[in-house]
């Protein structure tokens, strides 16, 4: 019996050390798999106030995936840190294109831009801010490989400002290196300045209560909701990531309609 008690002992704290980071982190498992409605895809949240990584498809979460538009967050505290733009009216002007959605089709400032997803306007944005500063400060974010050697994108799209490396090229990254991306920007772990974080914050907000985030979506079945959530004094990071080559016709809608549905029922109904 002694030694039955040993042995248990050792595998029980064998588990509880392999479930916990170097750094004091704890992770769970969760099956969300009711809320994605037969899409393949993955979920990872990340609760600050006990340190814990929730995971549905943990493999999938730790798999590099183009940004796409998620890619718009980093992109304004890009543009308002070297002073590309300074506020939410800051306006970038239209150039008399035709471009897919109505929405583009004119001058937009910050919050019409980031609320849209106009490709063209973060394109100005990026262009001033400059390939070497974007690279250095990926390195310092730790934004997935940080690979911006494809500037001009991948002509994806026939018009060439609609065009990136974050855009189906040459940067990557994964769900929770994206959530960890956020949470230190969040958590006032960069250089990003509480004014610029708090004009990003206001831009981000969705119509769902204490919802922040943003959609992208790109035209191989990859499609992302990148952002947190705030209950009563607690935040919660998140990235939902779907990627279902079956199912082309997924966007980033869809990836945020499952966060809300999993932050209702699931994350919600658990306090």
């Amino acid at each position: 019996m002694k030694k039955f008690l040993t042995f248990f002992m050792l595998i029980f704290t064998s588990a509880l050390i392999s479930a916990c980071s170097s750094s004091g982190q704890l992770t769970a498992q969760a099956d969300y798999s009711p809320h994605f409605n037969n899409i393949t895809g993955c979920a990872v949240f990340y609760d600050v106030q006990n340190n814990t990584y929730t995971f549905y498809n943990e493999d999938m979460c730790s798999t590099r995936y183009s940004p796409y538009s998620t890619f718009k967050i980093v992109a304004t505290l890009e543009g308002l840190k070297s002073g590309v733009i300074t506020s939410e009216s800051s306006t970038m002007n239209y150039s008399g294109d035709t471009y897919p959605f109505d929405s583009w089709n004119k001058n937009l400032n910050l919050k019409e831009a980031f609320q849209s997803s106009c490709v063209w306007y973060f394109r100005q944005v990026i262009d001033s801010v400059g390939q070497q500063t974007m690279s250095n400060d990926l390195i310092n974010l730790n934004y997935g490989n940080c690979d911006v050697s494809q500037w001009e994108g991948s002509n994806i799209n026939a018009q060439k400002e609609l065009n990136g490396f974050w855009l189906d090229s040459s940067l990557k990254i994964s769900p929770v290196e994206s959530v960890n991306v956020l949470s230190n920007i969040f958590e006032g772990k960069t250089d990003y300045s509480q004014k610029d974080i708090g004009i990003l914050k206001s831009i981000m907000k969705s119509e769902t209560q204490g919802v922040y985030g943003k959609t992208g979506t790109g035209k191989d079945g990859t499609a992302w909701y990148t952002g947190f959530y705030e209950d009563d004094g607690n935040r919660t990071y998140f990235s939902i990531l779907l990627h279902d080559q079956a199912k082309t016709n997924i966007a980033g809608a869809d990836a945020k309609n499952i966060a809300i549905d999993i932050i209702t029922n699931e994350i919600n109904k658990s306090k």
